[in-house]
């Protein structure tokens, strides 16, 4: 395993917002696909990606609900995708590629967590085929439009990336008990590994990629929770407002937005693909010393990583 896992001084931190890393960027001429880009964090990156000049095309499974949260945002385009469907993320992507346009920044923010069991068409589990599969799949036939851009690839992943690797011996929970939580953690080291294993192959044609946990903000993300859940998360106050503490990782959602944003555009950051980020600034690994920060050393495995992007080139029927 090798890393250049370690923070870089970076200007901004954990209390920096969505507008504080984009100040002075100009994206003007740039276009920008950003999944999940019409609520939660997806939607403050949206809105700031286009303040700088950015096209942006956002994927949306609910095309009313995308119009009706991007209708003041000026750039913007709205397309259906359901990244659990195949048919559906290779109609989304056919119909870019026919555009012939170039794509700078692809962000991939859209996802699910601690969702019921459930399965794709192909018998995958839900969270697994719509964090990584989907993601993948799309990154995959959206290749030829992003090679030679200096382009860069970013995957939201999370801090549940800590509560379980990929277990490749049964990644769909076919023998092994449903555990919604132990699904969504394999998910999102997923993202963190197919980030790595995408740098590796791109870094070469201008693409580089890169992971990140954007803190604890609660969006309509925690769907899938009950009160008692949310309650043991002790996010929200007395009154049931979000707590927020960006030192604690309690963040507002124009602070979860930065780190992802500040992935995408900061020049710090041009021979420093293949790295998981927190807090606008690369992360550590994760360490007893270190508590929740950092990233686990099994989604930084380059033989994970690639064992991983083998399996889901075969799984996906996409190469590149």
């Amino acid at each position: 395993m090798t890393t250049l896992q370690e923070p870089i001084g970076s200007p901004f931190g954990a209390a920096s917002t969505a507008d504080d890393v984009i100040a002075g960027i100009d994206l003007s001429g740039r276009t920008a696909i950003v999944t999940g880009g019409y609520s939660g964090l997806g939607l403050v990156t949206t809105r700031v990606l286009s303040r700088a000049g950015a096209t942006v095309i956002v994927p949306a499974r609910d095309i009313e609900r995308a119009q009706a949260a991007l209708t003041d945002v000026e750039k913007v385009e709205i397309a259906p995708m359901d990244l659990i469907d195949v048919a559906s993320v290779a109609d989304f992507a056919s119909g870019f590629m026919a555009s012939k346009r170039p794509l700078h920044l692809l962000i991939n923010s859209a996802g699910i967590m601690a969702a019921p069991l459930r399965r794709d068409a192909a018998g995958h589990e839900a969270q697994f085929a719509t964090n990584h599969l989907g993601h993948f799949r799309l990154a995959c036939l959206l290749w030829p439009a992003l090679v030679d851009q200096g382009a860069r690839v970013i995957a939201v992943s999370s801090r549940g990336h800590q509560i379980a690797g990929v277990d490749f011996d049964d990644i769909d929970f076919e023998r092994r008990p449903y555990d919604k939580w132990v699904a969504y953690g394999q998910s999102k080291t997923a993202n963190v590994l197919f980030a790595r294993a995408l740098d590796r192959r791109g870094k070469g044609s201008g693409v580089r990629a890169l992971s990140l946990h954007p803190g604890q903000i609660i969006t309509d993300l925690a769907r899938h929770l009950s009160e008692e859940e949310m309650a043991g998360f002790d996010a929200l106050d007395a009154c049931g407002k979000p707590i927020i503490d960006p030192a604690r990782g309690m963040k507002t959602p124009e602070q979860g937005a930065a780190t992802a944003l500040w992935c995408a555009t900061s020049p710090l950051l041009e021979e420093k693909g293949g790295v998981y980020c927190e807090d606008c600034d690369v992360a550590g690994i994760n360490r007893a010393e270190t508590g929740r920060k950092g990233v686990a050393p099994w989604a930084i495995d380059d033989e994970a990583a690639e064992r991983l992007w083998t399996l889901s080139s075969q799984w996906t029927g996409c190469t590149r």
